[in-house]
This record gives structure tokens, C-alpha cells and sequence, in this order.
């Protein structure tokens, strides 16, 4: 488990106004029929579609297009046809020939594909043993995605060939629900995980890559391919001390969130660069008052300038990334917004913001 106590005190933002803030004012506000919406998305695996957005809740995704002067403008809806589905996630992904995509799952474990250039099903993953509570796609080749579930593992899928590649659980996995996953930006081979044992661990796949390469040529049945088990990861951290509900990377940074009114922004350092058995440096801190209730999610901007994170009170705070000590840059609000927003959305070029309210 890893260790705190590396390095200097940690940078924390301050909630003063700032001379580099940024404005945004409120476009557009509409309600999805009457049922709870869980995950909102901008498309940032094809540029010819940065101003397509999509939000999932209940039995229903549907797909906006954000359009000059605010207005919104419905493209697509898709409605399970299971009653009892309640999607929680989604994510933008593509197949080998860059056809959009959009994934998206939810209590019944069950992964949907949408194939949205043609407005049908492209797939559906059988896997998990419970509820799916967050999908994210890999940058780097977005035919693959990853699934984080309250079964207690995370699974590697390529959405071209349906097929589960790796499943990462086992002895050295969580021992509770998984609500957060990411990949490395960069380096293909890692992700990070976390969840309700309160913990972040970072995995790697390069031992098991020959089997992510054979899922793009396997022409015998998904069911038939040889899925192989990651039983351990390559760090532990326990950085909060309460259920971790979102962690993305940030360069080789690692950004996570609990129930403690904050983002964390620290450093893994393995046991390679580390004479312990591994240690973290928390690095800053980036307040988030009323923050103090359980998945509530922050998003970042494509390329990682803003993170944009809302609060159990309807309140959105925008923060800089690329500047030390953290720069608040908007903190927003609306009259008719007084409930708990649960997810945010930055468009590819941080132009547009969008946020779910429960």
C-alpha cells in the first residue's frame, strides 16, 4: 500500500477570485422527461464531431448537437428495450475504419454498442456480474474500452470484435464496487482504477499486450477467445480515506476524488523509482465545497487545460490544470439549479460546458 509523505506540502487553490477567470453564461436548460440522468459526454474521438454531446439515464441515450447562439438541437435516441435498465455511463468510441461510436451501460451489466452512423445496436457485452458505473475509451486506439463495475473488476473490451479481452481482478484487486477508470494518456499499457475500499490502483497490461493485439484479428467466436485474468496491480495508493468515485490521469499524474470537498493532483512512484515500497506525492489540491456526498464526478477538457467538477448545492467550479498553485477560472451557478450536480462535460476546445443535475 502506498505511503504519503514525499516531497513538499501540497499546493491547495484558493476560492478568491482570480485575474485569469474565465466566463461562461448559461445557453441552454432543459429536462429529460422526468427520470434521473447519470452520465453526460462530449465526442473527443472525432474532431469533425466536437460539438456532439451525449447523456445517458434510465432506459434512454440520446445524442445533441450544440448549435451557434445556445441552441441545442436533438440528434439521435435510443430506448432499451429492457424496462429495468438504468444506464449510468457512456463513452465515445469508434471501430478500425473511424465510424463513430457511443457505449453505454448501467445497473443490469449489460454493455450496449451503438453504432450511431447507422442508428442501430452494433453490440452488445455480456460480462459483468453487476451494475457498470463508468466506461471510458482508450484516446489511442478507440476501438478499445475499459468497464468498471460493482462485480469488484475491470474489464478490457474491443467494441470492433466484441470481444473481453483482459479482466483485472483477483488477489490484489478491489475488494469492493469499482466506480472509476482511465487510461494512460500516453503509455497504452497502463490504467487506473478506483473505488469503495478507498483505494487507486494502477495496472499494467504489457505482459498481457500480445492478447490485446490477437482481439483485432480473432475471427472464431468472442466467447472462444482466450481472456486472461490481471490478478495484480502495480501500485496501491491510499490516498483518501473515504470511497474514491473519480481518478483520471494527468500526464503521469493521477487527479482523484473522494467525499472530502476536494481534487487531489499526485504522483505515483513505484518501487523502480523508489528505494520503499512505494510512495506518493501529493502534489495540489483543489478545493470543492459541498462536495461531501458520494459520485459526483469532475470532467476535464480534451486537452487537460480546465477540470470542471459540481457540488451536492448546484454549484460548478472550473479550475486551471496547467498552473501551480491550482487557479479557480469560474465558479458557476443558476437560480433554478439549487440540486447536486453529479457530472460535467468540457467540449474538445473548452468552449462549451454541460452539466447533469439530479
Amino acid at each position: 500500500m502506498a505511503r504519503k509523505g514525499l516531497g513538499t506540502d501540497a499546493a491547495i487553490g484558493s476560492l478568491m477570485s482570480s485575474k485569469k477567470r474565465k466566463e461562461y453564461k448559461v445557453t441552454n436548460r432543459f429536462q429529460e422527461a422526468k427520470r434521473p440522468l447519470y452520465a453526460i459526454a462530449f465526442n473527443f474521438i472525432d474532431a469533425r464531431y466536437h460539438n456532439i454531446f451525449a447523456t445517458a439515464g434510465g432506459t434512454r441515450v440520446t445524442i445533441y448537437q450544440c448549435l451557434e447562439g445556445g441552441a441545442i438541437s436533438v440528434l439521435q435516441a435510443y430506448v432499451d428495450d429492457d424496462k429495468d435498465e438504468s444506464f449510468y455511463t457512456l463513452s465515445w468510441a469508434c471501430d478500425v475504419n473511424g465510424s463513430p461510436l457511443l457505449v453505454a451501460g448501467g445497473h443490469n451489466g449489460i454493455i450496449r454498442v451503438l453504432d450511431v452512423a447507422n442508428e442501430k445496436v452494433h453490440k452488445s457485452f455480456v460480462g459483468h456480474g453487476d451494475s457498470v458505473n463508468e466506461i471510458r475509451t482508450q484516446a489511442l486506439k478507440p476501438s478499445l474500452i475499459l468497464s468498471a463495475s460493482k462485480d469488484e473488476s475491470v474489464r478490457l473490451w474491443n467494441v470492433q470484435t466484441g470481444i473481453c479481452i483482459l479482466i483485472f481482478a483477483g488477489a490484489g484487486g478491489h475488494r469492493n464496487e469499482v466506480l472509476s477508470v482511465d487510461f494512460h494518456p500516453s503509455d497504452v499499457y497502463r490504467i487506473a482504477s478506483c473505488g469503495m475500499d478507498n483505494t487507486v490502483k494502477i495496472w499494467s497490461m504489457k505482459e498481457f499486450w500480445t492478447y490485446v493485439e490477437k482481439s483485432f484479428t480473432w475471427t472464431d467466436l468472442p466467447s472462444k477467445f482466450p481472456t486472461k485474468y490481471v490478478q495484480f496491480p502495480v501500485f496501491i495508493a491510499a490516498v483518501h480515506s473515504n470511497y474514491v468515485d473519480c481518478t483520471r490521469w494527468l500526464g503521469s499524474f493521477i487527479l482523484s476524488k473522494s467525499v472530502d470537498n476536494e481534487v487531489v493532483l499526485w504522483e505515483p512512484y513505484s518501487k523502480e523509482q523508489s528505494t520503499s515500497d512505494g510512495v506518493v506525492d501529493i502534489l495540489q489540491k483543489y478545493p470543492v465545497p459541498e462536495c461531501d456526498i458520494w459520485f459526483i464526478k469532475f470532467s476535464c477538457d480534451f486537452h487537460y487545460n480546465s477540470m470542471a467538477v459540481g457540488n451536492r448545492e448546484g454549484k460548478v467550479y472550473v479550475w486551471e490544470l496547467q498552473s501551480s498553485p491550482p487557479n479557480l477560472i469560474a465558479r458557476l451557478s443558476h437560480p433554478h439549479c439549487k440540486h447536486p450536480i453529479r457530472q460535467t462535460a468540457i467540449s474538445h476546445d473548452g468552449r462549451f460546458a454541460a452539466f447533469l443535475i439530479s
